[in-house]
């Protein structure tokens, strides 16, 4: 079974990129000329989405360098501990609506303190399996269609990551 799952992912994607060249020659499409016409309209939607990724890639590091994400952490930590919340996974809790790859970058250095099998350590691996980068998806892909009213994407986008983190808590505590 390991053979072949080494020699599929090995021929994985040359072999899509040849059924690619084999359909488009069976019917008679010029895979080339739509390809370079993908690659346009491909570079004008990353025209359009960029200042909002750098606007919010910016956010994010004023936030964490400047010290207000702590300082957010310990104004929540009352509360958190209040619903027996673990105050360690609250950064998580805030960057992962924000940026996947600060949320994994935190990942990372939590997983370094605490372990990955610690409660901590599965608690935040399964809040990044099991949530979404919100606003950044909101901003990129809105953005990208020219959407400018997103009030009840972001509500329910939020109530689905608040969902998603209680669940990572209370499955985290049942299984050991």
């Amino acid at each position: 079974m390991i053979l072949i799952m080494n020699w599929f992912s090995k021929f994985a994607i040359p072999g899509l990129i040849v059924i690619i060249l084999i359909l488009g020659a069976f019917r008679n499409i010029p895979v080339f000329d739509a390809f370079i016409e993908g690659a346009k309209e491909g570079l004008t939607t990353t025209v359009k989405i960029l200042p909002v990724i750098i606007g919010i890639l910016l956010g994010i590091n004023i936030l964490k360098e400047s010290g207000a994400l702590d300082m957010i952490v310990l104004l929540l930590s009352p509360i958190a501990d209040l619903f027996g919340f673990p105050k360690e996974i609250l950064p998580m809790a805030l960057l992962r609506p924000v940026s996947g790859s600060a949320s994994l970058g935190l990942l990372n250095q939590q997983l370094k303190e605490y372990g990955p099998d610690s409660y901590i350590g599965k608690t935040i691996s399964v809040m990044m399996g099991s949530t979404e980068t919100i606003f950044y998806t909101i901003a990129v892909y809105f953005g990208a269609v020219g959407v400018k009213e997103t009030k009840y994407t972001l509500w329910i986008a939020l109530i689905a990551g608040l969902a998603g983190l209680i669940s990572a808590i209370i499955i985290c505590r049942i299984m050991p």
